[in-house]
Formats: C-alpha cells, sequence, structure tokens
C-alpha cells in the first residue's frame, strides 16, 4: 500500500471567510473521491490545524499501489477537484508519497 500526504498553504489575499469557504470546498471535492477512484483506500483531509500550523490543509489518502497512486493523479474526478478547487487557491504544495 501507498500512502499519499500533501499540505497545501492557502493564497495569503484570501480573506479568512474565503480561506474557510476553500478549506471545506477541497475537504468535501477530496473526500467526495471515495468510492470513485479505483485503488483509493481511504482519504481524509483535515482543516483544523492548530495556531502552532504553517499547513491550512492537509490530505491523508492511502492507495492500493503505485499504480493507483499513478491512476488517482490522472483521474477525471480528481482532476476536476485539483483544478477547480485545489490549484486556483493554493500558494504551496508539498507532497511525501511513501510504502506502508
Amino acid at each position: 500500500m501507498v500512502k499519499h500526504v500533501i499540505l497545501w498553504q492557502l493564497k495569503d489575499e484570501l480573506s479568512e471567510t474565503e480561506k474557510q469557504n476553500t478549506k471545506q470546498l477541497i475537504k468535501l471535492g477530496l473526500e467526495g473521491l471515495a468510492g470513485k477512484v479505483p485503488g483509493l483506500i481511504d482519504i481524509k483531509v483535515n482543516i483544523n490545524g492548530l495556531s502552532t500550523s504553517n499547513a491550512d490543509v492537509m490530505l491523508d489518502s492511502t492507495l492500493e499501489s503505485f499504480d493507483a497512486l499513478k491512476g488517482y493523479a490522472v483521474h477525471p474526478a480528481h482532476v476536476a477537484v485539483a483544478e477547480s478547487a485545489v490549484k486556483p487557491n493554493t500558494k504551496l504544495r508539498v507532497c511525501m508519497d511513501f510504502e506502508i
């Protein structure tokens, strides 16, 4: 199995209200991929970091294999969420993928 973990920082120009709405949009969009993407075992998005955090959104997902991760990356449902909610609103993305 493979873990796929991403941390994002939202764009500075977003107001606090826009940031809260964006975080919820990203969470709903990504967690909505459960059952839609082959090989995606588990997906959780955390948007409630403590004040000591320097990231706004965390994705924690588990996939069956590295091939499943490659398929997830290009799956139309995932691409739609990334293009509509994530990429337009984030300034920094850090990713770590590893086998478990």
